[in-house]
């Protein structure tokens, strides 16, 4: 019987998994059992720090002279990952000195930038599993009364493969995955993993600068080197549909300038004050469009117009056969800078840029327009933009 845990959504019912961190802890507790007993258990199982306890089957298991090894199957539930269905393996052997050594093997990755939860040079083996694996081989040292110390190896055969399908390269986890999980449990739709990676991304670009470039994803990354914006040493974070998250974790990151550049199609939406992008979240961006129409001026019917257009470039057309795309683009971009600003709580100088793919540049926010001339003055930047 595997782990069975489950949460609603909506009028869903969704299994939990338990997360790689999870795998390890389990896996390094079959074999200090099996080291210490000659024989392995049927189960073995351990609570997480979420309060739910996982129990279940060893997929393999054995002795190498004096030295043992597990394994655990990854279960991710019905969040379903790269990792899903992986095989996590841990040695346990005995040494010299009192403690509990932890380190990487096959298919585990090793960092390789500042700004992680490990140092430069460790097994991408974060706190929370390092803890748990401690935890649960302390428990089987105390049962059978062994008071020396352990070294426990982690590794992950199909890691490296499994690696090329994550953003570990580009955060500077080489050579396999990363051992993750703070509560120990995957629970589905989530999220939580794509704002973990934000969160990484930020506070490695925070070691490097007290200024970023916030872009929702590969439109913007297009837009600024089409534009050929030149950024000296300025990091640029993607967050995906995550604003709030990101704007929240720039300010506790302490950086000073954040300049915002997305598609008018995400954009928009911030308007109203949305910090989540996603369509299944919110999409009011025909309404917004109308509503700032109709502040500008424009007439009923121009606004029900708008309210039939099928896309944000369908918008801007239909403005611009009346005259009106930039004082409504004026207005729209002046409250999204106004819901920026709020989200910050003046925490920090943020500014947004948005553009259209058809269109190309349609709106700079005085916040942006600070920020942009005092890079260009600072040299920290060569923007110029014109629309």
């Amino acid at each position: 019987m595997g782990f069975e845990h489950y949460l609603r959504s909506g009028n869903q019912k969704l299994r939990c998994g338990y997360t790689t961190g999870t795998c390890a802890a389990l896996a390094a507790t079959g074999a200090a059992i099996l080291m210490f007993s000659g024989k392995a258990p049927e189960t073995v199982g351990l609570m997480t720090g979420k309060g739910i306890r996982v129990d279940v089957p060893l997929a393999d298991f054995g002795m190498n002279g004096s030295d043992a090894w597990s394994c655990i199957v990854k279960d991710a539930g019905d969040d379903a990952d790269v990792t899903d269905g992986i095989r996590v393996y841990a040695t346990v052997s005995k040494i010299d000195k009192k403690e509990i050594e932890i380190d990487g093997g096959e298919g585990v990755g090793r960092v390789t930038k500042p700004g992680l939860d490990q140092p430069v040079g460790n097994a991408a083996i974060n706190s929370t599993p390092r803890h748990m694996i401690k935890e649960a081989v302390e428990t089987v040292c105390e049962d059978y009364g062994y008071e020396g110390g352990i070294k426990v190896i982690i590794s992950v055969p199909e890691g490296i493969e499994a690696a090329k399908r994550t953003f570990n390269s580009m955060i500077g986890v080489e050579g396999g995955i990363s051992i993750l999980g703070t509560s120990g449990i995957v629970e589905p739709m989530s999220m939580q993993a794509l704002v973990a990676t934000i969160e990484v991304t930020m506070r490695q670009a925070a070691v490097a600068s007290k200024d970023l470039i916030l872009i929702p994803g590969n439109y913007g990354e297009s837009f600024v080197a089409n534009e050929q914006v030149e950024t000296y040493g300025i990091p640029s974070v993607k967050f995906s549909n995550f604003l709030g998250e990101a704007l929240d974790m720039a300010v506790a990151e302490g950086f000073e300038r954040v300049l915002l550049i997305g598609h008018i199609g995400k954009m928009v939406k911030v308007a109203g004050s949305i910090m989540n992008t996603h369509s299944r979240s919110a999409d009011c961006r025909k309404e917004i469009f109308c509503a700032h129409t109709i502040m500008c001026g424009g007439s009923g019917e121009l606004g029900r117009e708008i309210m039939k257009a099928a896309t944000t470039d369908a918008c801007i057309e239909i403005l611009d056969k009346v005259g009106m795309r930039e004082p409504v683009m004026e207005s729209i971009v002046s409250s999204i800078q106004r819901a920026l600003n709020r989200r910050v709580k003046d925490e920090l100088k943020i500014g947004v840029c948005t553009f259209s793919n058809e269109y190309g540049l349609l709106g700079v926010s005085d916040g942006a327009k600070e920020i942009i001339d005092e890079w260009n003055s600072e040299k920290k930047a060569k923007i110029k933009l014109e629309y």
